[in-house]
């Protein structure tokens, strides 16, 4: 091998891969020898000297050093990425499913093999987060790591509140402008949230998360007049990972559902795609990196960035970037979210009648949940009345018992969010 000049194949040539391309062109110890992708007749911004529709052909190529995996899901890449290991190529993916999955499985083979997985375009696109947690930050011993972790939910959200639009119609505009799918249930049903929080969660915490155990929620019951009664009461509506560890004890509380977020927050600023994740630990206090979270060009960002950093090493040492490494992790042990203590947001839609409110009240109060607001905010055409209640921190278990009984008494319950 030339050892000045980095080779590498790129599996998938979409939006991501495009960009890649594009952006290597300005650097010359790096050639882009193959690429593959599922359809060769598709018409493409950029051009290759081969394309295949054959991954295997990077993965077995002996002259290639550096498998890019920038096509996303499990089938084929995990076995294609595991036959590159074995092949010992490095890896740079962005591939959050495939990691959040499979991650321990890909990492062990990769130490058997003595080669890297980098994959900083994994979780918040062109943000530099994963690269400082395991470098500059590892002195910290971290507590807690939240963040709005998809542009698309997030982009849905804003325009809700700042064009007073439908959840239905900020998702069409979302689908026009690119930034939704035409099956847009990854994103929109919070799927593509929980693997970015469980891999955040798994190199903040050093443990293996378990993906059926973290608690998932997405926007598709927010309404615009969620948007409208929290933002009466000083809150914005974010979809956020949440991972912290539990006072007192060697348990992880990871989630991924909607949040009702202080406009005084930092966090509420974060508006349309960008993305944001926030740490707090000792000794650094809260930090936050903010930026854009997808794309072309932020995702290429990363994933480049990967690609030059074994190229800085690959021809010095036999061991590449060593603090990349995943040492062997116990798995976590996950908290139920029904032992999760939060406060909440409650919209309710109920016949218009005397002593509503006050049986409201009783059930809350039977099943251990203090009030600290409740509001009506008007008489329906139908006779029912839209009724808002906050609570103070209350435990999710006696939250959802209130909640069966509301349903018993012909209570609707319409959304319930909770407030961080």
């Amino acid at each position: 091998m030339e050892k000045s000049i980095l080779k590498i194949g790129i599996i998938g040539l979409g939006t991501v891969g495009t960009g890649v391309v594009k952006t290597l062109k300005k650097f010359n110890n790096i050639k882009i020898l193959k690429a593959a992708v599922k359809n060769i007749n598709k018409k493409r911004d950029v051009s290759l000297d081969y394309i295949t529709d054959d991954p295997y052909e990077i993965a077995n190529d002996p002259e290639i050093n550096v498998v890019v995996e920038v096509a996303g899901g499990v089938d084929p890449c995990l076995d294609v990425l595991k036959t590159a290991i074995k092949n010992k190529k490095h890896i740079v993916t962005a591939n959050k499913e495939l990691l959040a999955k499979f991650g321990d499985e890909i990492f062990n083979l990769a130490n058997e093999n003595n080669v890297t997985v980098l994959y900083e375009a994994a979780v918040a696109g062109g943000i530099p987060i994963i690269g400082p947690i395991k470098t500059t930050l590892r002195g910290n011993e971290f507590d807690k790591v939240v963040g709005i972790l998809n542009g698309t939910t997030n982009y849905i959200l804003t325009k809700m509140e700042t064009d007073n639009l439908s959840y239905a119609d900020c998702l069409k505009q979302a689908q026009e402008l690119g930034y939704a799918e035409t099956d847009p249930t990854n994103d929109v049903e919070g799927f593509d949230t929980m693997f970015k929080t469980a891999i955040l969660a798994n190199i903040v915490f050093h443990k293996k998360i378990d993906l059926s155990k973290i608690y998932r929620e997405g926007i598709t019951k927010i309404s615009i007049d969620d948007i409208k009664c929290a933002k009466e009461f000083g809150y914005k509506i974010k979809l956020m990972g949440i991972a912290k560890k539990v006072q007192n004890k060697d348990v992880l509380d990871i989630r991924v559902h909607p949040v009702l977020v202080s406009e005084k927050s930092m966090v509420s600023g974060i508006n349309n795609a960008t993305n944001t994740v926030l740490l707090e630990g000792f000794p650094v206090g809260e930090i936050m990196f903010t930026g854009p979270g997808a794309g072309e060009a932020p995702t290429a960002s990363s994933v480049v960035g990967d690609i030059l950093a074994i190229a800085s090493e690959i021809s010095y040492t036999d061991t590449v970037l060593p603090y990349s490494r995943v040492k062997p992790q116990d798995n976590a042990i996950q908290q139920d979210i029904l032992e999760t203590k939060n406060s909440y947001y409650i919209a309710i839609n109920a016949q218009n009648a005397r002593g509503t409110i006050g049986t409201i009240g009783t059930i809350c109060a039977k099943n251990n949940i203090n009030l600290q607001s409740i509001i009506q905010k008007g008489i329906k055409e139908d006779n029912t009345a839209q009724i808002i209640v906050i609570t103070e921190t209350s435990l999710e278990a006696d939250i959802q018992n209130a909640l069966s009984e509301f349903k018993n008494q012909n209570i609707e319950v319409t959304n319930l969010i909770r407030v961080i």
